[in-house]
């Protein structure tokens, strides 16, 4: 089966929301894959490190808390 990173980024991006705290950071639990396409998108910083965080973007931020209501709020 082929797979839309797209969709996969957009869905991680909106279950990193999920898990936000001190106002930018998500807590660092997705596929390094996929961590790194993020990145590559501009939506979070680098995730590559020893934290087990990672700092979204200005811009990263405010697409996941759009995307998490669009895919999870009622």
């Amino acid at each position: 089966m082929e797979f839309d990173e797209d969709k996969i980024d957009e869905a991680a991006l909106a279950l990193l929301y999920l898990t936000l705290h001190d106002e930018f950071r998500a807590w660092k639990q997705m596929d390094w894959e996929v961590t790194n396409r993020l990145f590559d998108k501009g939506l979070i910083y680098d995730p590559k490190g020893k934290v087990k965080s990672v700092c979204f973007t200005d811009e990263g931020l405010k697409k996941s808390e759009e995307l998490f209501k669009k895919l999870f709020a009622k």
